[in-house]
């Protein structure tokens, strides 16, 4: 009898383990159960979160399971700003704040996490969790929230503090006193500031490279303005969408919330114009050229006094648009092939008290590669020229006894195809020091027979020839030049170049014509911009209307600012001055050309708010995906072939 219970009761074990085993194998993941789909949990803290009276500078919030920080010198940030920078660390199932900076009297701090907390194992978020204390009586618990937007393209800033100021608070304040309160802009240039005090505030934004919060080096990004707010809240709902699986929604939830205003504040960060003029480096990179590099440019070019050479007739001088890049070439091949040149160079400066004075620097300026290198690199490219000719005569074929001079390598911008706007390009690699006009021919074919045509030519800068025609629709034209029509400064010419070209017909292209509501009397200039965010072209105008002839059948978009100096470029702020940049606007989606087809648009400026008027596609700086729970059991139960709910 006990032996029949023995062996029943084994049995009756036997069988649940296997069931037990079939159960798990069928419901469970990979290591043998569902996956843990629910965040961290807070489960205290000391001090309490939403404390008032507090004194300590440590905190301890604790959680219900492991957690672990992402990247918490970025991402969790301490308002008011601290100016020494905090210590924040997980710890098992806690995390630990240290905060180094005395505590404020009478000031309420939140720690905003954002979504840096994670559970230890599956990484499910918690979500945008902020804990606060005040030191004073009361807490205080208003938000505010907007954007930070690049003032030239509306491009969204990442990761720049965001803070505010008391509305009757001086300008000066944000060159002498740390923001009052900050938060920092995600991917999409969002930010929140939270802890708000009742009262009137101005917005500010800073890229602090001081660590000092506030505007000390006018290489910071910034943005400001003179709008003031008064930060309130009302009562709200929000819709969130509970998934069954990826595919299928389970159902709607309406979740009331406290909804917190302002939340569209627009800031447009820009960095000043450096005047201040600095020496950046000078390097004698080729041994043909001197090149110096300023923070900004002056009207006087450097001076330079030869020390080891005369520098009288030496150098032919390249300036950059701005005057702030400058390279000397070098006219004499024996100055070229010393190693070392000696030289004394004046130029302006600002000095410490900001005024721009002459400085004078003594130079030796030595080429990246030596003489005698160059030589050998010389000679090793006769050898293994004089190899190959000695193959070719070996071989009975032409050869050559004497090896070719190398000649000027330009660069002849002019395609087959051209537009009827277009001018052609030619680019010389070093400086040009003759042009024979004789020895360029331009002509039209008219039946079967090639006429000459008019065409002007005109030297821009000291490496660039530019050559303007008067295309016709449909012609076929040639572009020859002569041998040796270009010298440069070395006594290099160029080889005979011959190019074809013809012009498209009207039929090939689109015209837009865009209509610009109450901007009359306001210049400005419309860019109509390719899916690189690049101006293919512009126009200037006055009269709410911009044109856009001859344009490619492609999908473009536009981009205007607001020229109010009309100098013809976009301008950045300055904040001593009290000066904002001048408004950029976008167009909110993209413009099919098509050939054939006149199209035309009304852009109304202002109907759409600037951080939802530059297309998604053109914006370079994307919205990183947020963090979500998984939901991998539902997935699972999916391939199981069995209802999953949480």
């Amino acid at each position: 009898m006990t032996g029949n219970i023995f062996r029943n009761g084994v049995g009756v074990g036997f069988v649940f383990f296997l069931l037990l085993m079939a159960s798990c194998a069928r419901m469970g993941s990979p290591d043998g159960g569902w996956f843990d789909e629910e965040p961290p949990r807070v489960i205290g803290a000391s001090p309490a979160d939403k404390s008032a009276g507090v004194t300590a500078k440590r905190v301890r919030i604790a959680f219900n399971e492991f957690i672990k920080i992402d990247n918490p010198s970025e991402k969790v940030i301490v308002s008011p700003p601290q100016l020494e920078q905090p210590e924040i660390k997980a710890a098992g199932r806690s995390i630990l704040i240290e905060l180094k900076d005395s505590l404020k009297p009478n000031t309420t701090y939140t720690i905003d996490f954002s979504d840096a907390i994670t559970d230890n194992n599956e990484g499910n978020p918690l979500g945008n969790f902020t804990y606060s204390f005040s030191t004073g009586a009361e807490i205080d618990t208003m938000e505010v929230s907007g954007y930070v937007l690049e003032a030239e393209n509306l491009e969204p800033v990442k990761g720049i503090a965001v803070g505010l100021y008391p509305a009757d608070a001086p300008d000066s304040v944000f060159l002498s006193e740390p923001l009052l309160r900050i938060s920092r802009t995600d991917s999409r240039g969002h930010f929140v500031v939270k802890g708000v005090a009742p009262g009137k505030y101005r917005a500010f934004a800073l890229q602090d490279a001081e660590g000092d919060y506030r505007f000390s080096q006018k290489s910071e990004k910034i943005a400001f303005n003179h709008d003031v707010f008064t930060p309130s809240s009302k009562p709200d709902t929000r819709h969130d969408t509970i998934w069954r699986d990826t595919l299928h929604i389970e159902r709607i939830l309406a979740i009331p919330y406290t909804h917190f205003l302002p939340d569209d504040i627009v800031l447009r960060a820009f960095t000043e114009t450096q005047t201040d003029r600095h020496l950046l480096k000078n390097e004698r990179k080729d041994p043909d050229r001197i090149a110096f590099y300023f923070t900004y440019g002056h009207e006087e070019l450097p001076e330079i006094r030869g020390l080891n050479f005369s520098e009288k007739e030496a150098f032919v001088v390249e300036a950059s648009e701005k005057r702030d890049t400058i390279v000397y070439w070098l006219r004499d091949t024996t100055l070229i092939n010393r190693d070392t040149l000696q030289m004394q160079v004046r130029y302006h400066a600002t000095d410490t008290l900001g005024q721009l004075a002459l400085v004078t620097d003594t130079l030796e300026m030595i080429p990246k590669t030596p003489y005698a290198k160059r030589l050998k690199q010389q000679q090793k490219e006769y050898e293994d020229w004089e190899k190959a000719q000695q193959k070719l005569k070996k071989r009975g074929e032409r050869y050559d006894s004497i090896m070719p001079v190398k000649h000027l390598d330009i660069k002849l911008n002019a395609p087959q195809q051209i537009d009827p706007d277009r001018d052609i390009y030619i680019d010389s690699p070093v400086p040009i020091a003759r042009v024979d006009s004789a020895k360029f021919h331009f002509y039209i074919k008219v039946d079967t027979l090639w006429q000459p045509a008019r065409f002007d030519m005109e030297q821009l800068g000291v490496r660039q020839l530019k050559i303007h025609a008067d295309w016709q629709m449909l012609q076929e034209y040639s572009l020859e030049v002569d041998s040796a029509a270009i010298s440069d400064i070395y006594g290099n010419v160029t080889n005979p170049i011959k190019q074809s070209l013809k012009v498209k017909g009207e039929e090939s292209y689109s015209t837009l014509l865009v209509t610009i509501p109450d901007t009359r009397g306001k210049n400005l200039v419309v860019q109509l911009l390719n899916s690189s965010d690049a101006v293919v072209k512009q126009v200037a105008t006055r009269d709410e209307k911009a044109k856009f002839s001859y344009v490619n059948p492609e999908t473009y978009y536009l981009r205007l600012f607001i020229d109010e100096n009309e100098n013809g470029i976009w301008d950045t702020g300055l904040y001593e001055a009290d000066r904002q940049p001048e408004s950029v606007f976008y167009y909110h989606e993209p413009i099919e050309c098509k050939a054939k087809w006149d199209v035309t648009k009304t852009w109304r400026l202002t109907e759409r708010p600037l951080f939802r008027q530059k297309p998604e596609k053109i914006t370079k700086q994307k919205g990183e995906q947020q963090k979500t729970i998984r939901n991998k059991n539902a997935e699972r139960a999916k391939q199981l072939g069995i209802t999953y709910k949480r």
